[in-house]
């Protein structure tokens, strides 16, 4: 349950922290823009107040210390939502009705040295997750890169199969007409001692038939 806390304030962390660079981003816009800007802002703080009630819920079924070490946590995020919850309105004013308010004075008044004490423990969880964020960020560039380098390579690789198998053909096309032509060659030499049988044959023959007749003539 503890790590599902822990997971619910890593989502808060990240969300609160992109509320707050909108928030001075709304001070310097006008128009579309702003209301673009306040629009998320709104959803955002929402969906803060709604991680708060599901963190306030977990804490709930907890005992003990770890009981009362979260639920300390659990107030000093609701103190620093309400404090940005603050920052919100009075950055989507119109800058003509705006109140200048000491932000030390503010501080002072609504939260205890306790929970500032927190808060300060959260803001540095917040600086640790956008670090984390970058870093992961950094890595999945890097990663992406390695990819395309592995796609590039396997794409050269590729190329020089495809050559390999063009030559492999022209070769086995070279063979196969070699083959032909020496199954012709030997085809032929046949041919030719088969003739050269056949005439050797009919002398042999016609050799006999004289000296038979020539003996037989002198008889």
């Amino acid at each position: 349950m503890a790590s599902l806390i822990d997971n619910y304030e890593q989502q808060y962390a990240v969300l609160t922290a992109d509320v707050t660079a909108k928030i001075g981003r709304i001070r310097t816009q006008s128009g579309n823009e702003k209301r673009a800007f306040v629009q998320d802002v709104d959803r955002q703080i929402e969906e803060a107040q709604e991680l708060l009630e599901q963190m306030e819920l977990e804490v709930r079924g907890l005992t003990g210390t770890a009981r009362d070490r979260l639920r300390g946590r659990v107030e000093s995020h609701r103190a620093e939502l309400k404090r940005l919850t603050q920052e919100f309105q009075l950055a989507k004013k119109p800058k003509d009705e705006s109140i200048e308010i000491s932000r030390e004075d503010s501080w002072e008044s609504n939260i205890t040295e306790d929970q500032k004490k927190r808060l300060l423990d959260t803001s540095d969880r917040i600086d640790h997750t956008g670090r984390t964020l970058q870093n992961g960020y950094r890595m999945v560039l890097e990663t992406e890169e390695i990819g395309s380098q592995v796609l590039k390579e396997l794409h050269e690789q590729r190329e020089t199969i495809q050559r390999g198998r063009g030559r492999l053909r022209e070769t086995d096309a070279e063979l196969g007409l070699g083959s032909r032509l020496l199954s012709g060659m030997i085809l032929r030499n046949l041919q030719q001692r088969f003739i050269l049988a056949g005439v050797a044959l009919t002398l042999i023959i016609v050799a006999c038939v004289v000296v038979y007749y020539s003996f037989k003539s002198k008889s």
